[in-house]
This record gives C-alpha cells, structure tokens and sequence, in this order.
C-alpha cells in the first residue's frame, strides 16, 4: 500500500485529537497576554528596586506624553536598560521560534531547528575573527563579523548540499558537516592566537548574551522578525503544501525548488540576524515549535504566529532568570535555555515514543 501523505505530514509531530486542542483565537490572546505579562515582570526583576507601577509611569511618559514623575535612576533602569533587553529577548525568541518553524516543514524532520544549516558555528568563526584576530576591526565590530560569517556558512552548505545533488538529506548533512567545520575553525583561533581576556570575553559572547543591549538593536531585532513573520504568514499554504512532501507540494502548483531556496534564505537571513546580536542560542527553535503545533496544530497560518508568541515569552522569561539567578554575574542565556530545553526535548521524545 502507498504510503499517505497526510501521515507523512503528522510525522513533524502528532497533535492531540481535535476536540482536546483549544481554539486557535483562545491560544493566540493567551500567549499575547502572556508575553505582555512576561515583559513587564522580567523588567522589575533585578538588583535596583522596580516596581510595576515604575513601569507604567515610564512607559506613559515616553509613549503616551505623560508628565508623571518619576525618579532619573528609575526611569533609565527601565528604559535605557530593561526594556530594550527585554524586547530583544523576545525578538529573539520569536525569531528563532520561527526558524524552526520553517525548517521543520521544509525538511520535513521534527529534530530540525536554525542551526542546521551550520548558521551558528559560522557566526561563531566570525566573530573571533574579528574579537580575536582584529579582522574588520571597528569597521565590523563582533555582530558584524558573525553576520558575515553566518552568511558564509549558509553559503557553503547550499554549495556542498548541491554538488551533492540536492535534496532534504543532503541539506541536513552538509549542515552537520558544515557547523563541525566551523566549530573547528573557532577553537583553533581560540587556542592559536587568544590571549585570556579576549578568550573571557568571546566565550561569553558564543554562550548566548543580552547584555548591553540598546534600542538600535531593538529596532534592527523587531524589523527582521516582523519581516519575517508577514512572509510565512503570506506564504503560510506554501509551509502546508511541503509538510506533505515535495511531490503533492509541486502537484498543487508550488514551485519546489524556488520556494525552498526562498524560505532557507529567509530563514539564514534572519538567523544570522539574530545570532549576530544575541550570539547562540539553542533549543528554541527546536523545542517551541512543538509546543505550539501541541496547542494549535499543524496549520502555519495558526502554527506560525503561536510559535512566534510563546518563543519570545520563552525567551523573556529564561533571560530575566539568567540574569537574577547568579547575580551580579549573569548567567549566559545560551545555558539557560539548554537547562530548560533539554529536559523539554526529552519530554517531547518521550511523548512521539507513546504516539507511535
């Protein structure tokens, strides 16, 4: 017997039986509300005494054109400092949430997130090339040298993957061949030519870091990730068509080839966004994914703004605990998300086992 493709679809993940799963508006203003909720509490926490109501008044001031009176240390607490770190958190979260989206469809495999196309350990070299090796300079400065080197990577896998002949499989491979590539590259700058503080202060900057983060990298962090939300969610029957497979995707009159290379760019581009300004962090694109389509289903028109709401939730929050659990040094937001997301991955292992 042919195998169906609608089963062949369900493979990225079994959703519960319709009538269990909440209704797609409920999810969506829930997980608004949650972000919302997630944001103005990840403000208060920290050393400096915050409260909501600070919050509030700030965000008044600066938005409605209130006057109210707040206190100079308080209001630069929150809005030059926790607001912007707070929004970046949640675009990355989004982001990356997003990617992962994507990726699980086009290449139809659940395991599937941003840095399989070799995306992260590329923004890695490049940016020791430019912290260590002194590459680019001002000029570049680290997110610069990551965004290149994240590009390079992409490259280089979409080259490899087509001398290869093409294909979902080869993609996947040429990525793992690529992210260990590298990674090899990184710690041999690393360990050639870094001196103690340079290694301190690169290592932190590829574990994951929001630190410092100010409203041009808001801006830059939001835009990408807006742009790339309209685009799935313009081509959200695209995403459906290749969760079937690539024959009925061509069969309902999609263009296989140009729609896969539209989306891989897409999701680079934005990856390396990301990556670039945050530096790596794992696990949210590959954990939030499934999460969502737990809660909504497989449909991106649903699948994709659900993700992009619970990720940058996700994100707020693991960031807002990184950075009080080991005050006054904050824990890299890189680790924080593996604590939590291992154990997620796991759950959800466990949960396809029961389901096959």
């Amino acid at each position: 017997m042919t195998p169906s493709p609608v089963r062949d679809a369900a493979e990225t993940d079994r959703p519960p039986p319709t009538g269990s799963r909440p209704r797609f508006p409920g999810v969506g203003l829930g997980a608004a509300a949650l972000l919302l909720a997630s944001i103005g509490a990840a403000i208060t926490l920290g050393p400096a005494d915050v409260s909501l109501v600070n919050v509030r008044d700030v965000l008044f001031n600066h938005l409605g054109g209130a006057e109210i009176p707040v206190r100079v240390s308080k209001e630069a607490i929150v809005w030059d400092d926790r607001l912007p770190r707070a929004l970046v958190a949640a675009a990355c979260g989004a982001g990356l949430g997003l990617c992962g989206v994507v990726l699980q469809s086009l290449l139809r495999n659940p395991l599937a997130d941003p840095y399989v196309l070799g995306i992260s350990s590329g923004a890695s070299t490049g940016a020791v090339v430019v912290g260590i090796l002194g590459v680019g300079g001002a000029a570049l400065g680290i997110p610069g040298g990551a965004f290149i080197g994240s590009v390079l990577a992409f490259a280089v896998v979409l080259l490899i993957a087509r001398l290869a002949g093409g294909g979902d499989d080869k993609v996947i491979l040429a990525g793992i061949a690529v992210t260990q590539l590298f990674s090899a590259l990184t710690s041999f700058v690393i360990f050639a030519f870094a001196d103690s503080d340079a290694t301190r202060g690169v290592m932190f900057w590829l574990l994951g870091s929001l630190e410092g983060m100010r409203w041009n990298d808001v801006w830059l962090c939001g835009a990408a990730v807006a742009a790339g939300t309209m685009f799935c969610l313009f081509r959200a029957p695209v995403l459906d068509a290749f969760a079937f497979g690539d024959d009925v995707a061509s069969s309902l009159g999609v263009s296989v080839r140009r729609s896969r290379v539209m989306f891989m760019t897409v999701t680079a581009l934005l990856t390396a966004t990301l990556v670039s300004i945050c530096g790596a962090i794992g696990f949210v694109g590959l954990v939030l994914p499934h999460a969502a389509r737990f809660l909504v289903g497989p449909l991106h028109v649903r699948l994709v703004p659900v993700t992009a709401l619970i990720g940058a939730a996700f994100m707020v929050w693991v960031d807002a605990v990184s950075r009080v659990a080991f005050s006054p040094s904050p824990l890299p937001v890189g680790v924080g998300t593996a604590l939590v997301g291992v154990p997620m991955f796991i759950a959800i292992m466990f949960r396809r086992r029961r389901a096959a």
